[in-house]
C-alpha cells in the first residue's frame, strides 16, 4: 500500500501529508513537491489535446529507485499524489485509482463539511481513518 498520501492546494501549497515512516517525512514532503512539476506538465498537455474532457487519474508520474509516485487532479484543480513503495508489484492500476477515488470521496465529505474553512489543512478523523487504512502498516 501507500508509503505517502498529500493532498495539495489549487495554488499548490499542502493541505494534507501524511507518510509512514515519520522518520522520512522530509524525503516525502520532497519527493511530493517535485511531482508537482510533472503533474502540471500532464495537466497541461491533456488540456490542449482532449479540451476539457480530462481524464482526472494522472498515472505513474515518475519512478525512483525506492518509490514510484502516482497522480490525480480533481476538477477544482487540487492534486492527490500518492506514494508507494518500489518494492510492491503485486499492486496495479485499479487499485490505484480505486484508491484515488476512495481518497477523493472522502476529500469531497471534508469540503461539505460547513465548519471547514476551504484552503485550510485537512484535520478530520474521518479522513484521517481513511488514509490510514491506506497507509502500509508497519510493525
Amino acid at each position: 500500500m501507500a508509503v505517502c498520501i498529500a493532498v495539495i492546494a489549487k495554488e499548490n501549497y499542502p493541505l494534507y501529508i501524511r507518510s509512514v515512516p515519520t522518520q522520512n517525512e522530509l524525503k516525502f514532503h520532497y519527493t511530493v513537491h517535485t511531482s508537482l512539476d510533472v503533474v502540471e506538465e500532464k495537466i497541461s498537455a491533456v488540456g490542449k489535446s482532449l479540451g476539457d474532457q480530462r481524464e482526472l487519474y494522472l498515472g505513474l508520474l515518475y519512478p525512483t529507485e525506492d518509490y514510484k509516485v502516482y497522480g490525480y487532479v480533481t476538477n477544482s484543480k487540487v492534486k492527490f499524489v500518492i506514494v508507494v513503495d518500489s518494492s510492491n508489484t503485486s499492486l496495479r492500476d485499479n487499485e490505484i485509482r480505486s484508491m484515488f477515488r476512495k481518497l477523493h470521496n472522502s476529500f469531497t465529505d471534508v469540503m461539505c463539511n460547513p465548519f471547514h474553512n476551504p484552503g485550510d489543512t485537512i484535520q478530520s478523523k474521518a479522513f484521517d481513518g481513511i488514509v490510514s487504512g491506506m497507509m502500509v502498516q508497519t510493525g
